[in-house]
């Protein structure tokens, strides 16, 4: 995971993983295997996707999450379907708009960090 992730990812865990319904109440994940939680399944991908959007529409960021990560999760059907997201079963979707929260609270401070270094 680079630095950059790793901020992200700290943020996310501490706002979201921290409360999870799925979790231990310390930030651990009670899911695996065929029902992981699709955000540390697709965290790259997440924060690739909310970083590209620049709207103050929630719908903008669900729009290009269900283009960008959605539509490669293994749970979502050819037709747009999913039923872990139906049933309220995806921790992603879940707590999506609180994941767009960390992510862009934290963006500022990694862009600095980038910047400082070079990258």
């Amino acid at each position: 995971m680079t630095d950059e992730l790793r901020l992200y990812w700290e943020a996310v865990q501490k706002r979201i993983c921290a409360k999870c319904i799925d979790g231990s109440g310390n930030g651990n994940c009670r899911l695996s295997g065929y029902e992981g939680c699709g955000l540390t399944l697709h965290f790259p991908k997440v924060v690739e996707t909310i970083l590209s959007v620049n709207s103050d529409k929630l719908e903008s960021y669900i729009q290009a999450l269900r283009l960008n990560v959605c539509s490669s999760c293994k749970h979502q059907s050819p037709d747009g379907t999913c039923l872990l997201r139906d049933n309220l079963d995806c921790g992603l979707d879940r707590y999506f708009p609180m994941v767009i929260e960390a992510i862009e609270e934290v963006r500022p401070r990694v862009l600095n960090v980038t910047e400082a270094f070079g990258d």
